[in-house]
């Protein structure tokens, strides 16, 4: 490579993170307001943009949803065409420019305020037209270009990125939202599956179709008991007088048992032939930490239990397959 092209491409990295770093500074009661806006609002947050600050725009209003906050995006020029229907009383609007002279974004602006609601402004100061018609300004400060001709936005995107993130991860803090609300609201793909709950994922239920019986019977009275479960496991949970784990009988179990069978395997206590105390895991803990268990043991079932160690739940390879979970880290 060029060593002239390898110094421009370090130069604009340096011109980004020294826009972002210049946000430091811009951080105070301006921007309380703003979070405060947004955590009292009653109503939705929209995001709005045009061009590259659009782009910017999506993904805060996308970063809002997927945090707690109802928002959806506002294109400017669809605004003016009837989009303008989507806001309500009650709403906050957040505007990204960094002119802050963009006609869509000034005509746009103009019927906003037309029905009162507040107005959040990232740009690059108060005193463009956004800035000065705006609720509450958050100010990007003067920020030069990466781009070469001082034309294509580059420095300025990431720096509005920046104090996007800022802005909707505190609201974030504000609304105290947990990793379990984060599940909720990512069930798909690598992040939600990282916060199931083993209680979740179990496909085998206490009241429903969990395969648990006395260690106190005899292997044929252990099989009859767990014979009109629909769903067949490939384990049965033992426990105790006071209905605590004490042991698993499996498929495996069984298969070795009457290997050399002399007629009497199924008359033997289930106790002499479980696997006694039992690896298992609590129903709140994360389903990965289940895998792994499971796996260094190679073992297909694993009992959930509740703080008295009684069994809620068994969960079996097949539940974490489906859920694709095997290649979530535990």
């Amino acid at each position: 490579m060029d060593p002239s092209l390898r110094q421009f491409a370090t130069d604009v990295i340096r011109a980004e993170a020294s826009a972002v770093q210049g946000l430091t500074d811009t951080i105070g009661e301006s921007f309380e307001r703003a979070v405060r806006l947004i955590l009292d609002c009653p109503g939705a947050v929209l995001t709005s943009g045009i061009g590259k600050a659009g782009h910017v725009a999506r993904k805060l209003s996308a970063s809002f949803s997927s945090t707690g906050t109802p928002s959806h995006f506002l294109n400017p020029a669809e605004a003016l065409h009837g989009d303008l229907g989507s806001v309500r009383r009650g709403d906050v609007v957040v505007i990204l420019s960094s002119s802050g002279e963009s006609d869509e974004i000034l005509r746009m602006l103009s019927v906003i305020k037309k029905l009162g609601d507040p107005v959040i402004a990232i740009t690059s100061g108060r005193g463009n037209a956004l800035g000065r018609f705006s609720d509450v300004v958050l100010e990007l400060g003067k920020i030069e270009e990466a781009c070469p001709l001082g034309l294509a936005p580059s420095a300025s995107t990431p720096a509005m990125m920046a104090l996007g993130d800022a802005l909707f991860l505190s609201v974030m803090r504000g609304r105290r939202f947990t990793a379990d609300d984060f599940a909720l609201y990512h069930p798909a793909g690598q992040l939600g599956r990282k916060l199931i709950k083993v209680r979740e994922a179990m496909g085998f239920r206490r009241g429903e179709n969990l395969p648990v019986a006395s260690d106190r019977l005899t292997v044929g009275q252990v099989l009859h008991e767990v014979s009109a479960i629909k769903r067949r496991s490939g384990a049965v949970i033992l426990v105790d007088e006071q209905g605590r784990v004490t042991g698993i009988f499996s498929d495996g179990d069984l298969r070795r048992l009457i290997t050399d069978d002399d007629g009497s395997a199924l008359r033997r206590p289930v106790r002499d032939v479980m696997t006694p105390s039992p690896k298992r895991i609590h129903g709140d803990r994360l389903a990965s930490e289940a895998i792994a268990l499971m796996r260094p043991l190679r073992i297909d079932e694993l009992p959930v239990v509740d703080d008295d160690d009684r069994p809620i739940g068994l969960i079996d390879i097949q539940d974490l397959v489906v859920l694709r979970m095997l290649d979530v880290e535990g």
